[in-house]
Formats: structure tokens, C-alpha cells, sequence
């Protein structure tokens, strides 16, 4: 569950910034065609509801005073946005410029255009982007998608519980998280990671665990399955153990919004989330924010690894005039309107460039930092084999999140990742 929140930036600053963003902009941003009037962005509709409010209420006047073009800002409700775009696609009828999550543009491969030149002198004019940004977003060489942030998952632990047990920093590897867990399991503060068919919180450290351990599931060739290895093995037998020892035996069944109940009800002493846990709690919890810490992953025998969780932007071929998009996505992706937007969420969305690594946001809550630090050791799931539609597939039905599910409910290691060669084999047309 995410919060409503306020910026640490005051509503007068922003409208500040922004109308010194629009003054700054008008060199080079050409207007639009007579012919085109509008232009409509669809969004999923945001948690943080000042992040929606700035582009209506901002943006969109800005750049409608700007070159007489009016954008609509068209929000899907959490969960429906693929669907929305999906019927777009197939009409051709709808939003110009649409949100992507994950790995759409290579999915929407072929129903995007090619947005190379804006992405290239975004980059370039703002410190460069952070290499995971082009693994979502470049598809056989060229930018489908202007890259926006992440939403990343990381480590949420209660402070004073984990010092209780004799740690003051947060554990830094895989078996020092489990020798704490077990320690505040036997004091009553059990761990809760997420192991059901949610979308994120399960995604978000099992992935991370697994290639921590040095396992994947395919080769970066992109076909040479390569699932069942003794790295896999001993990240399994490594998660067995996590979960008997540390975690709630009900986590087998959680979704995305158990384990922030647990969290905010202090049944659980540590889980992996977005930043939202600490946003829910000093609004609604104050006793609970003050001693709750937010940490990277801990890193394993191969390294420390996070979850990418991409949002990007894109440009519908459907879309009447190409030329005026572009205007637009380049307009706003330059730093007078993107820098106040980000602002506008605080940190929830972490910036893909490096010309935003030492924002003032990033100063209004220190506890928030792993979260930017996170994205040079992010990655898609199912690296590092390229993006494809098999691999989709295989995030879609859970194979390796039921892999782990059934390891830690009795499976044994051999068994399970049996299953889950099979089923990568059928996904790949190997079966």
C-alpha cells in the first residue's frame, strides 16, 4: 500500500521553478503543427497524488501556453494501464505518448517509434544515464523509450529491534541477515517476505537472492537455459533456511499489500518494499517511522544485485503527428520540467540520470538514499539474457517465484528446479 504524500518541496517554489523552466524552454521547442491541437498522455495513476496534481496543474498549462497545444493527462487505475494501452495498440485510437513499465518497449516493440534523438540529448545534456535505463529501454539498437525512474525495492528493518539482537548497521550479507532474523524470530519479531503472485515485493528480493547466488535462468544468448546449476541449488537451500528461520509461515500466500500490513501492525521486523513503508508511517505511524531504516540488498557469494523496476515513456506509431510528440516528450524531459516533477514525488521515482545523483530531494530524507544508490546494481528479471517476449512469459506465470514458494513449503531443491527447467523449456520452445 503507497501513500498520499506532500512534497518537501512547497507548492510555491515548484510553480517557481516551473514557470523559469517554461521562460528557459521556449528557444528550440518549435510549435506544432497548426493541424495539431492536442496531445494525451496516459499514466497509471499515481500513489503519490502530488506527482499526478504538478503535470495537470503545471506541466500541461506550461507547455499548452507554451505552443498552443492542449495535453490531457489520461490516469488508468493501478493495475489497468497494460490493458488501457493494450486496446490502444490494437484500435490505433487513444493516447499519443504512453507509460511503460518493466520491459513494454520490447513488447511494444513494434507500436513505438523510434526515439533515439531525444533520448540520446536527454542523456547527454543531464550527466548521462545509468546503464540499466538502456537495458529497458533500448530495443536492437535503438531508444523505444525516454526513461524516466525506478521504483525501487529494497530492505525495510526496524532499528531498534535488530540492535535488540546486537546489529546496529544492517546486515550487509545474505548470512548475516539470516543469523539476525533468527535471532528476533526467537524474540517475537519474525521476518515477512513477500512469496505469493504479487507484482513487486515478491520480485524484489527474490530475484536479487538468486543472483546474489550466481543462478539464472537464461544465458545472455537468450536461449541456453541454464536454470538448473548448483549456484540456483545453493540459493534455494539458502531460501529454505531464510524462511523456516526468520519469516511468518503465511508469507507462502502474501501479495504486495500483506506485508506493508504486517509491517505498520509490527508483526514483522524486516521486509523488502518500495519507500513507501517509511512514507505510510510517518503519516500514520510516527513511533513506527522513527525507527524504521530502509537498506540495500544484502549482497551473496556473487555479488549485491537489485530489482529494476522501469518507468519510460513512449511514443505510439498510431499517433497523427510524430513531429509534434516528440516536441512534447522532448520538452518534457528536459531538466526545467523533469527536475520540479521528480521533485513533485519526492523520491519515490528515482531518476535514471546521473545529473539528479545529488538533487536536493535526495536531502529531505537521508533514510531514502539506498534507493538511488540501487540503481547501478539493478536489472530486469530474467537477466541477463535480453529482454523477450519468452522471458515475459515466464515473469507472467511465476516460474521462478514458484520455484522458491515451493522450496520453502517442502520441495526439494532438485524437484523444484526440475519443474521450473521444464517449464522454461516449454516458454522457449525447447520442450
Amino acid at each position: 500500500m503507497l501513500p498520499r504524500v506532500s512534497s518537501s518541496t512547497s507548492r510555491r517554489q515548484v510553480l517557481k521553478i516551473a514557470a523559469a523552466g517554461a521562460a528557459s524552454s521556449i528557444v528550440g521547442i518549435p510549435r506544432a503543427r497548426a493541424a495539431t491541437k492536442s496531445l494525451t498522455l496516459i499514466h497509471e495513476s499515481s500513489f503519490i497524488k502530488n506527482f499526478d496534481a504538478y503535470f495537470q496543474n503545471t506541466l500541461a498549462p506550461a507547455y499548452e501556453k507554451l505552443t498552443g497545444v492542449k495535453v490531457g493527462y489520461e490516469l488508468a487505475s493501478v493495475g489497468s494501464l497494460q490493458t488501457r494501452l493494450t486496446t490502444i495498440i490494437e484500435t490505433g485510437h487513444g493516447a499519443d505518448i504512453a507509460l511503460n513499465f518493466f520491459n513494454w518497449p520490447f513488447l511494444y516493440d513494434e507500436k513505438y517509434i523510434d526515439v533515439s534523438e531525444i533520448a540520446e540529448a536527454v542523456g547527454a545534456a543531464q550527466g548521462g544515464w545509468y546503464e540499466p535505463a538502456k537495458e529497458a529501454c533500448v530495443v536492437n539498437g535503438k531508444w523505444k523509450a525516454v526513461p524516466f525512474g525506478n521504483v525501487g525495492q529494497l530492505m525495510n528493518w526496524r532499528m531498534d529491534w535488530f540492535k535488540e539482537v546486537g546489529f546496529e548497521k544492517f546486515p550487509d550479507t545474505w548470512d548475516e541477515l539470516l543469523e539476525a532474523g533468527t535471532k528476533l524470530k526467537a524474540k517475537g519479531h519474525p521476518f515477512g517476505f513477500e512469496l505469493g503472485h504479487g507484482f513487486g515485493d515478491n520480485h524484489g528480493w527474490i530475484y536479487p537472492l538468486l543472483w546474489s547466488f550466481g543462478g539464472h535462468e537464461v544465458e545472455p544468448d537468450g536461449q541456453t537455459i541454464v536454470l538448473d546449476s548448483d549456484e540456483t541449488a545453493r540459493a534455494l537451500d539458502f531460501a529454505r533456511k531464510f524462511y523456516q528461520q526468520t519469516m511468518l509461515e503465511d508469507c507462502l500466500g502474501w501479495t504486495d499489500v500483506n506485508n506493508n500490513k504486517a509491517w505498520l501492525s509490527e508483526q514483522i521486523s524486516c521486509t523488502n518494499n518500495a519507500e513507501s513503508i517509511l512514507w505510510v508511517a510517518k503519516r500514520d505511524f510516527p513511533e513506527i517511522a522513527k525507527v524504521t531504516g530502509q537498506a540495500l540488498n544484502p549482497t551473496g557469494p556473487k555479488g549485491r544485485f537489485h530489482l529494476l523496476n522501469s518507468w519510460s515513456h513512449s511514443i505510439l506509431a498510431s499517433t497523427p503527428d510524430h513531429e509534434a510528440a516528440k516536441a512534447f516528450l522532448k520538452w518534457l524531459s528536459e531538466k526545467p520540467q523533469l527536475g520540479p516533477w521528480y521533485a513533485a514525488a519526492e523520491t519515490y521515482y528515482q531518476p535514471f540520470l546521473h545529473g539528479y545523483d545529488d538533487a536536493p530531494m535526495w536531502s529531505a530524507e537521508p533514510r531514502n538514499l539506498p534507493y538511488r544508490d540501487a540503481l547501478a546494481t539493478a536489472h530486469l528479471p530474467g537477466w541477463p539474457a535480453p529482454v523477450s517476449r519468452a522471458q515475459s512469459e515466464v515473469i507472467a506465470k511465476y516460474v521462478v517465484i514458484d520455484m522458491f514458494a515451493k522450496v520453502c513449503s517442502g520441495t526439494s531443491t532438485k524437484d523444484a528446479i526440475a519443474t521450473a527447467t521444464r517449464q522454461l523449456k516449454q516458454i522457449y520452445g525447447q520442450g
